[in-house]
This record gives C-alpha cells, structure tokens and sequence, in this order.
C-alpha cells in the first residue's frame, strides 16, 4: 500500500511556471512507476506524464510536451511535475499516481492502484 500526498497547486497567469509536488509513504519508492493525471471541469481524467522506477524513462501527452517535466527524487521519496509556458487549457485538478503492476511507463489510468487527492492548477489568461 502507498499513500501520496500532494501540494504546490496555487492559481498562476499564463505563460507563469510552476511545480507541484507529490511525497510517497509506506513502499519503497523505487519499486512505484509514478504518473501524473488531469481532469478539468466537465471532462474526463487525461494522462499528462509517466516516470519509470529509477527515472531513467519518460513519456508525456502530446498537449503538454516539451512545456512539462516529470521528475523523481528517490532519495525523499517524492514526485515532481514541472509545468512551463502554462496555458487557460492547462487549468485542472492535478493527479499523482503510482502502480507496482507496471516495470516500465503507465499511460492509462486502469494502470494505477494509488493516487494522491489532487491539487487545484489554476491558469488565468
């Protein structure tokens, strides 16, 4: 079992950066591929970004590439998304989540078994 904990969604303009974080407990964090999600209002939880085990590898939705980065720092244990030249369309709830079930990267969300209560990103224009 892990629990996540997330924080660091605040409310931004456009074009602003910034990260959000999401600290794991109760498994060894190396074993968890950890992802991060979205959901807007009205609209379905959409992948954003995956980490491998040791952050070796990578993947991310193609709206948010080369504006994003996903990171882990295994030594405390915690997940980070960096978000860069940020969009009104980029406003959602922000989700971390992690799987053991996975060895490589998780896109889909039926991939997951933890997930972190999520932190509101707000985007003004």
């Amino acid at each position: 079992q892990v629990q996540l904990f997330q924080s660091g969604g605040r409310l931004v303009r456009a074009g602003d950066s910034l990260t959000i974080s999401c600290t794991a407990s109760g498994r060894t964090f190396n074993t968890v591929t950890m992802g991060w999600f979205r959901q807007a209002p009205g609209k379905e939880r959409e992948f954003v970004a995956t980490i491998s085990r040791h952050g070796f590898s990578s993947e991310y939705a193609d709206s948010i590439k080369g504006r994003f980065t996903i990171s882990r720092d295994n030594d405390n244990n915690t997940l980070y998304l960096r978000m860069d030249s940020l969009e009104p369309e980029d406003t959602a709830i922000y989700y971390c989540a992690g799987t053991s079930r996975i060895f490589g990267l998780a896109r889909e969300r039926e991939d997951y078994d933890w997930w972190g209560q999520g932190t509101p990103v707000t985007v003004s224009s």
